[in-house]
C-alpha cells in the first residue's frame, strides 16, 4: 500500500485549493453582507440547514477538484436565493410560515415538566435539567418556564429564591 499520497499528491492540489478557497471564501462573504444578516440568523431549524449547506459547498469547492470555482458560486446564489424566498414568503404568508417553521413548545412550568411536550418534542428530564443548570437553576422547582425554541435552543427562566443550597 502506498501510503505517501496520504500526506501529500502534488504541488497544483495545494496551490488550487489556496486559490480556489480564497476566491471561494470571498465570494461567500460577498454573498452573505449582500444577502443580509438574516441569511445566518438560524431562527429557526430551516436557517440552520442553510448555514450547513453553505459550510458544506464551501467545503467542497476546496477540496473537490471536480468542483469549478462558478459551480460553487452557483450554488451558493441558489442557497441564499432559496432562502431569501423561503423567508419572504415566511413574512407574508402565516400559512407558508406554518410550512416551514416549527413552533416554539412550552416544556416545564411553575416548578413541574410539560410531560406530554416533552415526549412529543423527544426531550428528555436529563436534558432539560442540563439546560435549567446552564441557567442558573438548581432543581426543577426553581424553573418558572422553559422553552424548546423553534431554532432547537432551549430558553429558561428561573425563579429568583435566596434559598441556601443546603435546603434541598
Amino acid at each position: 500500500m502506498d501510503w505517501s499520497g496520504m500526506f501529500f499528491q502534488d504541488w497544483q492540489g495545494i496551490v488550487r485549493t489556496i486559490i480556489v478557497g480564497a476566491l471561494a471564501y470571498a465570494l461567500l462573504v460577498l454573498f452573505l453582507r449582500v444577502s443580509g444578516k438574516r441569511t445566518l440568523a438560524k431562527l429557526n431549524a430551516f436557517d440552520l440547514v442553510v448555514t450547513v449547506a453553505l459550510g458544506s459547498t464551501l467545503s467542497a469547492v476546496l477540496l473537490q477538484e471536480s468542483i469549478a470555482l462558478g459551480e460553487g458560486a452557483a450554488a451558493f446564489v441558489l442557497l441564499i436565493l432559496l432562502q431569501y424566498s423561503v423567508t419572504f414568503l415566511s413574512v407574508r404568508s402565516a400559512r407558508f410560515a406554518r410550512l416551514v417553521r416549527s413552533e416554539p413548545a412550552l416544556l416545564a412550568r411553575d416548578g413541574r415538566f410539560c410531560s406530554g411536550a416533552m415526549v412529543a418534542e423527544r426531550i428528555t428530564e436529563d436534558e432539560a435539567m442540563s439546560a435549567a443548570r446552564a441557567s442558573g437553576a438548581r432543581d426543577i422547582r426553581d424553573v418558572d418556564f422553559m422553552i424548546l425554541e423553534s431554532d432547537g435552543t432551549i430558553s429558561v427562566g428561573v425563579t429568583e429564591r435566596d434559598r441556601p443550597l443546603t435546603d434541598r
